[in-house]
């Protein structure tokens, strides 16, 4: 493929350029993957780059690839792909769709991006609109005897579904994660139920016992409480914790801070060595690009410290390590977290880039060529790329002590709720 600039070329150049310029490849590599998906697949939820087709994840599209990456359009400025997908949301987008749609991913996803989209846009009402129509049909997940929600719900029904898993528990991830929207969207509809739902699930999990502030992944939506013993802070467990480095600062930068207790400086500096880590997992392979899971060696006596099992070498084209590092490039200021977000953008680039449109998630981040698995996932344009563009770009583009994103990358900005009755 086409891997752009040289490094050879961005070294000649000053700093201030060189990044810019790092910047302009990522939204290159960003208009590469929306055009293969506005050719081939344009409308379904999901895109398959290799066979050049479209899939949905109900019977019915609601366009997640759209909605996802609109921000990411307007971040970028990319003004003609933004107009389409407006466009499409505004005439096209339906929510009246019969069968199980997942409540987490829908309302990360779409309602997330269309909230983003509704206050970048400076109140566009074709987004709130749209946001207050999904919102009152995932209501219908709180309605179990606790409150706290189904998996699932039906948007058509507005009914929700518990989960097949025995005892039909929930996910503690994804009931605890959707907070952050449902207050947004109070917020700017004036309604506070919605508000009130979320809440309510947050209460009820403060009340619940906890391990040194763990808790186990599944959560009863018949009798409100934990469910099983298993703890991980890999899915379904990842997104109920905070980021440490913003617990920390708020989103200021560190030299702003004046001295941290020493508790601050014990979260920070384990956030950075996570980061780290993460990075790693990329920088160990022979293709550049992290694995799905790896197991650390605590043995002395082997050579290798990170061991990846044969059914985990996969790479989804997730988003969570570069996203770390644009936390980390804004509060830090210290620019190897640029060259290490450059490095795993140029691995991308190599491995994943399909030449006639879109980039594919991986099969085998450890042999070259990597087998390919002929999948775009909505974070790639929605996350991936997006907080790289951010991460090579200046810091008063989505200020960090001015909006927070949401589990899929779409900024909201920090408000005082109104005094609620």
């Amino acid at each position: 493929g086409d891997f752009g600039i040289l490094d050879s070329e961005l070294d000649s150049l000053s700093p201030e350029k060189r990044w810019s310029r790092c910047q302009k490849e990522v939204r290159k590599a960003f208009q590469h993957a929306w055009a293969g998906y506005v050719r081939d697949a344009w409308g379904y939820d999901e895109y398959h780059p290799i066979s050049c087709t479209g899939s949905n994840l109900t019977q019915k599209g609601i366009g997640f690839t759209i909605v996802d990456s609109i921000d990411t359009l307007m971040i970028m400025n990319l003004k003609d792909e933004y107009l389409k997908a407006r466009d499409w949301i505004a005439n096209s987008l339906d929510f009246d769709v019969d069968g199980n749609s997942n409540v987490f991913e829908t309302t990360i996803r779409v309602l997330g991006g269309l909230l983003s989209a509704y206050h970048l846009s400076g109140n566009d009402t074709v987004y709130l609109q749209k946001a207050i129509d999904l919102g009152s049909r995932l209501l219908g997940a709180f309605d179990s005897p606790t409150g706290i929600p189904y998996s699932s719900v039906n948007l058509a029904t507005r009914k929700g579904i518990p989960s097949h898993f025995s005892g039909g528990v929930s996910s503690t991830s994804e009931a605890t994660t959707l907070q952050l929207e449902f207050k947004y969207l109070s917020y700017i509809s004036g309604d506070y139920d919605y508000w009130s739902r979320v809440e309510n699930v947050m209460f009820m999990i403060d009340n619940l016992p906890k391990f040194d502030g763990l808790v186990p992944i599944y959560l009863s939506p018949e009798f409100g409480k934990f469910s099983g013993e298993t703890i991980t802070l890999g899915a379904r467990g990842d997104s109920y914790y905070g980021n440490l480095i913003l617990g920390v600062t708020k989103g200021k930068k560190i030299k702003e801070m004046g001295d941290l207790s020493e508790n601050d400086i014990e979260d920070l500096n384990i956030g950075k060595e996570l980061t780290r880590t993460c990075v790693q997992m990329y920088f160990s392979t022979q293709t550049g690009l992290a694995p799905e899971i790896a197991y650390f060696n605590t043995f002395t006596n082997s050579a290798e410290d990170i061991i990846i099992k044969k059914q985990d070498r996969h790479n989804l084209l997730r988003p969570e390590t570069v996203e770390s590092l644009f936390i980390l490039w804004r509060i830090t200021g210290d620019v190897k977290y640029r060259e290490w977000g450059w490095k795993i953008f140029r691995a991308f680039e190599k491995y994943s880039k399909i030449d006639e449109g879109g980039y594919t998630s991986l099969d085998d981040v450890t042999s070259i060529p990597p087998s390919r698995r002929d999948k775009m996932e909505t974070f790639w344009m929605a996350e991936t790329l997006k907080y790289l563009y951010l991460l090579f770009g200046p810091d008063d583009v989505i200020p960090l002590d001015e909006y927070v994103f949401n589990t899929e990358a779409h900024p909201l900005p920090v408000f005082k709720p109104p005094h609620m009755q």
